[in-house]
Parts: structure tokens; C-alpha cells; sequence
């Protein structure tokens, strides 16, 4: 690994001498935008976004968020380039290549799954691109990476252990008492992992978990299956579950798009959530903040898309004014149960769209 990334940093700094002198010609298409903006320090900048999935409800909230924050600093969204990975990691590389060709001043990157992180680091240094990875934490070993040899890629994102432990939390607060409902001590329950290989799914499924044991609880597990953040596999797996006679009281889910895939599968078994079944997710979308607000979701964790959005986008302007970003920039999740979802609501706003594409 260390002679691999010496190669590239110095394969960086003979780039840098091919092109000094002429680095700082745009020869990007103007945007047709107030005098103000087009004198703005980014107006020529070229940025490439790149997203594991442009279909899955919380990443799309967050790159629309990222695309807004960036034109309101005065970046042209023609020079803004969003892709869509169609959660497949060949396409994924495909697309970072395309971004490097179209000489992009700077990355964002969600990644479709941690073993394809070193291809894209090696790819952005090499090309001397500064990269930011955003939502899927890559492994300790390429964070070290960075670290020892001092390269612009940085990770912006919140800490999967603590939305698991807030998960679990929620449960403990809303009364175990309550969610006990068949009285025999213990909590049956289904388990919906987000993605094999993602760091954020084996935290959150490991950390609710021990939160509710360490608090003295028995939990139960009758269903683990990977429902890989998607709602229509969420209801498909839920659904089976509860045909073959395996009926929990609380069904965790590492998102909440799969959440409310849950709860349409409870519903068409003709129960009740939040009554027969409890149901608990994590971000906070907009529609599982009304179901917590609803009593139909017992709570969720909010991933606050608009400040990591921002933060990502902060970060990549440092990089291009010349500065140094710290290798991990962290943030914090809040618990949303009944009593803050509408403080939540208010505090997410509204979003503008931005056109995007998506590669089949």
C-alpha cells in the first residue's frame, strides 16, 4: 500500500509540472446568471458529484441539498456534474474516470460500497483532484491512508454507532413495558439491515441492539435479512416474515425507507403500526416524520442531510482555495420521537430539485 500511494503522489507532482502555467485557464461554459454570481469565486469552478444511488429517498434529498448550497455560493450548475451509480461499483468507477477526464476541479463521492474506495482515492490523488467522501464511512485502514500521507480527501459524515445506540434509545424511552405486548419479558423482533460490506448498516444493526440489552432487555431476534435500503425489499421481506407466522413486536430498520416498506407490509397483514407492531427507522425523511408525528413509526433518528450537505460542499471549497481539510469531519444525529418530529419538520425546510442522471 505504501509504495502504491508514493507511486501516485508522485505521479501527482509530475502532472503538476506538465500543467503549471496553464492550471488556472477555465474553459468552462459561462453561466447565464445574475452579474453577481458570475463574478462570484466559483463561477468557473467545475464540480463532479458522485451518488451510490440517485433513486434512494435520503441521498437524493442530499444531493439536491448540495446542488442548492452550491449555486447559492455562486457556482454555475452547468459546471456542476451529479451521476448516479445505480448501486454498481463498475459503473461507479466508470463515472469517477468520466469526472476525471471532464478535468473537474473537485470530487463529492458517496460510495456504492467500501471495497471500491481505494480505486476512487488512487484515481482522485493521481489526477490531483481533492476528493470528499460523504454518508458511507470508508474503512480505518483508507482514513489512514490519508492521514500518512497527507493527501485532500477528507469523509464528512455522522458516527452509524451512535444513530444505532439512539435507536435503541428510542425504544428504551418510549417504555419496554409498552412494546412487551405478549408480557413474557422479552422483545421479539425482525432485524432490516441496510447493505452488506457498509459500515453504517453493521453499526446500526449492532449497536441497537446492544443498547437495549445493555439496559437489561432480552431481545428475541426471529428475522435478520438485508433489505439493502430499499423499501419495496423491506415490504417483500417483512411481509414473508409475517406470512410464515413470525409475528414481532418491534421491527428495527437501519433506514427509513425500509421502515415504511415495513409498515406497508404490516398494514396489508392487516395490523396496525404502532400498535400491533412497532416500527423504528433512521434520517428522518420527510414521510417518516409524519408517521413518528402519526404514532405509526415509534421514532426514527434524524441524519441531518442539510448540514453534512454543507459541510461537504465546505469542505471541497477549501480544497479548492488551497487549504487543508481535516481527515474526518463528524456531526451529530438527534432522536425523533412524537414529541420533536414537528420541531424537525420546521427545521428541514424545503428543498429545491435539481435536474439529475442516472445510469442504467
Amino acid at each position: 500500500m505504501k509504495n502504491k500511494f508514493l507511486f501516485f503522489i508522485a505521479a501527482v507532482m509530475a502532472v503538476i509540472f506538465i500543467v503549471t502555467g496553464c492550471s488556472s485557464d477555465f474553459d468552462y461554459k459561462k453561466a447565464d446568471v445574475d452579474t453577481s454570481v458570475s463574478d462570484a469565486p466559483y463561477s468557473n469552478a467545475r464540480i463532479g458529484i458522485c451518488i451510490y444511488q440517485l433513486n434512494d429517498d435520503f441521498m437524493s434529498l442530499f444531493s439536491e441539498e448540495m446542488v442548492n448550497y452550491l449555486v447559492s455560493l455562486g457556482f454555475s450548475k452547468d459546471n456542476i456534474i451529479v451521476l448516479g451509480s445505480s448501486n454498481n461499483q463498475a459503473i461507479q468507477l466508470s463515472q469517477v474516470e468520466e469526472l476525471v477526464e471532464k478535468k473537474v476541479d473537485v470530487m463529492i463521492v458517496n460510495p456504492v460500497n467500501a471495497s471500491i474506495v481505494n480505486s476512487i482515492t488512487e484515481q482522485a490523488v493521481a489526477n490531483d483532484i481533492p476528493l470528499v467522501y460523504i454518508n458511507r464511512e470508508p474503512s480505518a485502514e483508507e482514513e489512514s491512508n490519508w492521514e500518512e500521507y497527507d493527501l485532500d480527501v477528507t469523509y464528512v459524515g455522522c458516527d452509524a454507532r451512535q444513530s444505532g445506540i439512539y435507536q435503541g434509545e428510542l425504544l428504551i424511552d418510549f417504555g419496554v413495558d409498552k412494546l412487551d405486548l405478549n408480557k413474557d419479558g422479552a422483545l421479539q423482533y425482525y432485524m432490516i439491515e441496510g447493505a452488506p460490506e457498509n459500515i453504517d448498516a453493521g453499526f446500526r444493526t449492532m449497536y441497537s441492539v446492544s443498547t437495549l440489552e445493555n439496559a437489561g432487555i432480552k431481545m428475541d431476534c426471529l428475522l435478520d435479512e438485508v433489505g439493502n435500503w430499499d423499501m419495496a425489499t423491506a415490504k417483500l421481506i417483512v411481509a414473508k416474515g409475517l406470512s410464515q407466522g413470525l409475528v414481532p413486536e418491534v421491527i428495527l430498520c437501519n433506514n427509513d425507507a425500509m421502515a415504511l416498506g415495513t409498515m406497508e407490509a404490516i398494514k396489508e397483514a392487516d395490523l396496525v403500526p404502532g400498535k400491533d407492531i412497532y416500527v423504528a427507522g433512521v434520517d428522518a425523511l420527510p414521510e417518516a416524520l409524519q408517521e413518528v408525528k402519526n404514532g405509526g413509526l415509534i421514532g426514527t433518528v434524524f441524519n441531518d442531510y442539510i448540514s453534512q450537505s454543507h459541510s461537504a460542499v465546505d469542505a471541497a471549497l477549501k480544497y479548492l482555495a488551497g487549504e487543508k481539510n481535516e481527515h474526518y469531519i463528524g456531526c451529530e444525529y438527534v432522536k425523533v420521537n412524537s414529541q420533536n418530529a414537528e420541531d424537525i419538520i420546521k427545521e428541514m425546510g424545503s428543498n429545491t430539485a435539481v435536474e439529475k442522471r442516472e445510469d442504467d
